[in-house]
C-alpha cells in the first residue's frame, strides 16, 4: 500500500469543502439516490451538462473541446481530445432526438479544435493535448470515431482525410501480431484497444483502404487470444498489476462486437456476446455491476463504475438489435433504472447537476470524486438508443460507402 498516497488523499480531494461534503454525505446517507424520471428528462440534463462542460472552456486556449469533467481536486478540467472526439457522435444524435440543431454548431467547434491539434504524422495528442503530451493509440482511435461522424453527417471531407492519416499512424505503431505495444497508456498493451481497431475498421471501409482494414483485423485476432474460457479478457486493465474496471471490459467487448458486425465475422461477435452475457449474469437485481471483475467474473469492488454500467447497457442494446431478441431487455431496464437513480438532474447551476459520477458511491476507485464527461456521454447514448431504437454511432450505410468511393476514386 502506498501510505503517502493514502495520507495525501484528504488534501487532494478537499472533503471539508461544503459542496464536496454534501456530495459525500449524500452517498453515505443514501439521499443522493433519487426517484427516476422519464428518459427524456435525464437525457436533456446529461446533454445540458455536456454543453456546460464545453462552454467552461470558451475563453481558454482549448476552446471548442469538451472539459474532461469536474473533480473535487481541480474543479473543471481542461478539454480532453480523446473523449471530445466521441462526444461528437453523441451531440449529432441528440441534435435529432431532442430537436436541437444548435448542437451541430457545437460539433463543428469540437471538430475544428481536434483538427487544429492533429500532429503532422497523423496522430492526435494524448492526455489534455498539452505540448508535452505524447500520442496514444487508444486516444487517437476515439478521435477517429469523431472524424468519421464529421465526414458522414456534416460532409466535411477533411475529417475523413484526418481519420485516414491517423489510421496510418496507428498501423505504423502496430506489432506484427496485431498488438499495440508502442504509444500506449502506461507503456503496456491493452485488449481494450479493440475500440480503436473498430475506429480503424470504420475508416478502412469508408476510404476503401485495405491496409487499415487488415491492421484492424490483426488487432481483433490478437484480442481473441486474450480471452479466457469464461469470456473474461486478460491484459485489459490500465496497469498489469490491476484487474480491469468494468469500463475497460466494456471497451474491449464493444470493439469486438461492432467490428464483428461490420465484417460479418461471427468469431468476434461470439467473443463479445460471451463476455456480455457473463456481465448480465453478474448483474444484481437493482441493476448494479461491480467496478471491477477478476477472471471468473468475481466482483472485486464494492462500488459501481457508472461509466462501465452505461457502456454495458449499450452493448446489451446492440446485441438485442443485432440478434433480433429481447433476451437482455430486463438487464437493460435494470441498468438504466440504477443509472437514473444515481443521476443528479438538479439543482441546476451546480457542476454535478446533469453529470454522472465516475463511481457510486463517489469515492469508488474509478474516477474517484469526479464527474467525467465520458460517463455522461455513454449514459446519454444509452438513453437515446432506448428511446429511438437507434445506434450511436450511426451504422455505415451503402450510401455513405458509395459517397466515399466517389470522392476518393
Amino acid at each position: 500500500m502506498n501510505f503517502n498516497k493514502v495520507l495525501s488523499a484528504p488534501f487532494r480531494y478537499k472533503p471539508w469543502r461544503l459542496h464536496h461534503l454534501r456530495l459525500i454525505l449524500g452517498d453515505l446517507t443514501g439521499t443522493a439516490r433519487q426517484p427516476e424520471k422519464d428518459h427524456q428528462t435525464h437525457l436533456e440534463a446529461a446533454i445540458a451538462w455536456l454543453c456546460q462542460a464545453q462552454d467552461v472552456r470558451n475563453e481558454k486556449p482549448d476552446a471548442g473541446g469538451v472539459s474532461a469533467g469536474w473533480s473535487f481536486e481541480d474543479g473543471w478540467l481542461p478539454s480532453y481530445p480523446e473523449t471530445s472526439g466521441y462526444i461528437i457522435e453523441t451531440f449529432i444524435a441528440a441534435a435529432e432526438v431532442l430537436h436541437r440543431p444548435d448542437l451541430l454548431d457545437r460539433v463543428q467547434r469540437i471538430i475544428d479544435w481536434e483538427l487544429s491539434i492533429q500532429n503532422a504524422e497523423g496522430s492526435f495528442p494524448g492526455h489534455f493535448g498539452e505540448p508535452s503530451s505524447r500520442p496514444v493509440i487508444f486516444n487517437t482511435g476515439q478521435i477517429i470515431h469523431g472524424m468519421v461522424a464529421g465526414y458522414i453527417h456534416l460532409d466535411r471531407e477533411e475529417c475523413l482525410e484526418a481519420a485516414v492519416s491517423a489510421g496510418h499512424w496507428m498501423v505504423a505503431c502496430q506489432d506484427e501480431d496485431g498488438c499495440w505495444r508502442k504509444n500506449v497508456h502506461q507503456g503496456v498493451p491493452h485488449t481494450y484497444n479493440t475500440r480503436a481497431a473498430w475506429a480503424l475498421l470504420r475508416t478502412a471501409l469508408i476510404a476503401e483502404d485495405p491496409t487499415l482494414k487488415q491492421a484492424a483485423i490483426r488487432n481483433l485476432d490478437w484480442a481473441l487470444t486474450q480471452q479466457t474460457e469464461n469470456g473474461w479478457f486478460a491484459t485489459n486493465a490500465f496497469t498489469p498489476d490491476k484487474i480491469p474496471f468494468t469500463h475497460t471490459i466494456a471497451y474491449a467487448i464493444r470493439g469486438l462486437l461492432e467490428s464483428g458486425l461490420l465484417l460479418g465475422d461471427e468469431r468476434y461477435i461470439a467473443s463479445a456476446e460471451k463476455a456480455a452475457m457473463a456481465l448480465a449474469r453478474a448483474q444484481r437485481e437493482d441493476g448494479w455491476l461491480a467496478g471491477t471483475y477478476d477472471n471468473g467474473w468475481v466482483p472485486k469492488a464494492g462500488y459501481c463504475c457508472l461509466t462501465g454500467l452505461a457502456q454495458t447497457t449499450i452493448i446489451w442494446q446492440r446485441l438485442g438489435q443485432a440478434r433480433g431478441t429481447s433476451e437482455l431487455q430486463l438487464h437493460i431496464d435494470r441498468a438504466l433504472r440504477y443509472l437514473k437513480q444515481c443521476h443528479r438532474t438538479t439543482p441546476y447551476g451546480r457542476p454535478e447537476a446533469g453529470g454522472v459520477a465516475g463511481s457510486a458511491p463517489i469515492w469508488g476507485r474509478y474516477s474517484m470524486f469526479e464527474f467525467p464527461n465520458w460517463a455522461a456521454k455513454f449514459f446519454a447514448d444509452a438513453l437515446m438508443m432506448e428511446m429511438k431504437d437507434i445506434t450511436i454511432p450511426m451504422l455505415l450505410s451503402s450510401q455513405t460507402l458509395s459517397k466515399a468511393a466517389v470522392s476518393h476514386g
